[in-house]
């Protein structure tokens, strides 16, 4: 039996080192590349133009390549795919790709437990969503908290593997809460891209007043079941 856990200790183990190793080369030699790449609206748009389906499929691989290593952010993704696929197109695509991004994670958390999540959340990050862990509703908030523009989905995905919820009800939350912010951010893409710059800074304005304010309001509920769990 020792042995048994020693063995399983030493497996987790060197799976957690390949894992590090992997995603500090992935950041190191196409995180950033991409990031790049996407900022510079003009030159992706080329590139789509050049390469036709397969720029699509390789669209799909660069968010969710974002999704499951969370310490790339997603809007310059959701902006260039507004910019270059245009509003419709681009929604679906970011969706898409966040949706299959989030299963990853749900079943990668689901296998190696706290530990994997630990990889890119503190401990204490972790700790602050620990009421939707028990809560009776943690579904309903879990929708709630995901669709508020300006809330960490990255830290919710990882968090959600964690819990008991259920792989159905965790893909529809993940589907429909990722909505508001990706069509937000396209929708400025788009503008970008026709050259409507009003529009764009408008949408960019709003989105940024929606999103602090969501932020606001996640920390109030996260403060308030924390302390109702604590008392």
């Amino acid at each position: 039996m020792v042995e048994s856990k020693r063995g399983k200790i030493i497996i987790l183990a060197a799976v957690i080192i390949i894992i590090i190793a992997a995603s500090v080369l992935l950041w190191k030699f196409i995180g950033a590349p991409l990031i790049d790449f996407v900022s510079e609206p003009e030159r992706f748009r080329e590139w789509i133009d050049k390469n036709g389906a397969w720029s699509r499929i390789a669209f799909i691989g660069m968010v969710l390549f974002q999704v499951v290593v969370a310490v790339i952010p997603g809007e310059p993704f959701e902006i260039a795919a507004g910019y270059a696929f245009g509003a419709a197109e681009g929604t679906l695509l970011c969706m898409f790709a966040s949706a299959a991004g989030s299963v990853i994670i749900y079943e990668l958390v689901r296998i190696f437990g706290i530990k994997f999540a630990k990889l890119f959340f503190s401990e204490e990050k972790l700790a602050s969503l620990r009421f939707l862990k028990i809560n009776p509703k943690r579904a309903f908030l879990f929708l709630i908290i995901y669709m508020i523009p300006g809330t960490p989905k990255d830290l919710l995905n990882y968090y959600a593997g964690l819990t008991d919820m259920k792989f159905v009800p965790w893909l529809f939350i993940c589907s429909l809460g990722r909505f508001p912010s990706i069509v937000t951010s396209v929708i400025g893409g788009n503008a970008l891209g026709t050259r409507d710059y009003w529009k764009a800074a408008i949408v960019f304005i709003i989105a940024l007043l929606i999103s602090g304010a969501g932020l606001f309001i996640y920390n109030r509920i996260c403060n308030k079941h924390n302390k109702a769990e604590e008392k």
